[in-house]
């Protein structure tokens, strides 16, 4: 069985390349990154679907006024397994894609697939067209002969992952969470490395936070009668970095880097002349927090150094959360990534390891489900480069770890 699949997905580049270039034809951008959303993709994903025999749909909508149609559509395509007792596995990808951002650094028009040296050029083709394709490629190749798969699986093409998940799997798990099991299993190819080696089975908890600080505004020349936004924002920046560091100094080697990391990053403009003292200065932070450490614990330190700050300069400083996530971790020894680990190991050949990123996926909302999730791709980790490109061999290949896992 695995070998005929396995030729059959050999054989299979010329439709690889179709559906590549079929989807980056149509620029699935969110109304976020000014765009229509994913109503075009998702009906000729679906119509392309059907065409190859992969028939059972169902769409879950997500309704937003900005996007065509009035909805984001999620999109899942399931396939009946020989044997109900086993766990259903899910792969998940999305359908959206970054907007292709500066025009002059690509070689070629962004939206038309380019085929050169034995990759697909083009916006989308890796992030995240190349887990979809290869996950449909592996269920046609099982279709093809006449087969099913021993699990059931469960595709599902989800809608704005690039901008925050609020119309795609975060919507899913608020308004149709019974769709999924406790037991079931869920591959997210959207994350990996060269190799295929590392498995993501956790994140840091996130936290994004806006720091305003309200003084007062006076001439440059006087000082004395003003009290300097600007300045004591810097100061609160600085004394933010430095003691968040020492305060949260935990280690763990899953993650890279292997500590809590805590960064100023976005600034706004204050006055827009250099004689005056600014009475308002706004500043972010990127909070990255290993798991041991509860977000709450970060903000109520935050509030301690802030309170420093205002004493120090005569401020007002508020701080407000931007984005807060915390998350689980898929267990080491899971089934998933048993599986997985010997789906890998027989294609590639590879020996894999099990890691933490410190960014964010959409695996974080299942794991908060107790789902178990794992990211994991052989990818080169072009997303939102400019010449953005897939290997095709990569796609094939891929498809043939994910025919291993259904069957």
């Amino acid at each position: 069985m695995k070998d005929k699949i396995f030729s059959f997905i050999d054989k299979s580049k010329d439709l690889a390349v179709e559906l590549e270039t079929a989807l980056t034809k149509i620029p699935a951008l969110s109304p976020d990154s000014d765009g229509e959303g994913e109503l075009e993709k998702c009906i000729f994903l679906e119509g392309w679907l059907k065409e190859h025999g992969i028939t059972d749909h169902t769409r879950l909508d997500a309704p937003d006024s900005r996007a065509k149609g009035g909805v984001r559509p999620n999109l899942v395509a399931a396939i009946a397994g020989t044997d109900e007792t086993l766990p259903r596995l899910w792969i998940m990808s999305h359908l959206d894609v970054v907007p292709p951002g500066e025009a002059s650094l690509w070689q070629s028009d962004p939206w038309t697939v380019v085929q050169k040296d034995g990759k697909l050029i083009g916006r989308g083709v890796e992030d995240n067209q190349q887990g979809l394709v290869s996950s449909v490629i592996a269920v046609h190749a099982i279709m093809k002969q006449g087969l099913k798969p021993k699990r059931t699986v469960k595709l599902l093409f989800a809608a704005d992952e690039e901008c925050g998940s609020s119309y795609g799997i975060e919507w899913i798990l608020k308004n149709k969470k019974d769709i999924f099991k406790p037991d079931d299993l869920v591959l997210i190819p959207d994350s990996g490395d060269c190799e295929g080696i590392t498995m993501e089975i956790a994140e840091k908890n996130q936290l994004w936070v806006k720091l305003r600080t309200v003084g007062k505004q006076s001439h440059g020349s006087r000082p004395d009668l003003g009290n300097n936004a600007f300045l004591a924002s810097s100061d609160l920046a600085v004394l933010l970095h430095n003691e968040l560091y020492k305060k949260f100094d935990k280690t763990d080697t899953l993650f890279e880097p292997p500590f809590s990391t805590f960064e100023p990053t976005k600034k706004e403009a204050n006055v827009p002349n250099i004689n005056t003292i600014p009475a308002d200065d706004i500043f972010y932070m990127d909070i990255r927090i290993l798991p041991v450490y509860p977000v709450q614990t970060v903000l109520d330190e935050i509030s301690k150094i802030k309170t420093v700050i205002e004493n120090k300069y005569n401020v007002q400083i508020e701080c407000t959360c931007i984005q807060s996530m915390e998350s689980k971790s898929t267990p080491k020894d899971s089934p998933l990534v048993t599986l997985l680990t010997r789906a890998v190991k027989e294609v590639y050949s590879v020996d894999t390891k099990v890691i933490g990123i410190g960014g964010g996926t959409v695996a974080a909302y299942l794991r908060n489900e107790n789902i178990d999730s794992v990211a994991w791709s052989r990818m080169d980790e072009t997303a939102h480069q400019p010449n953005e490109y897939v290997y095709i061999k990569n796609i094939l290949d891929n498809a043939k770890v994910m025919a291993l896992l259904m069957i």
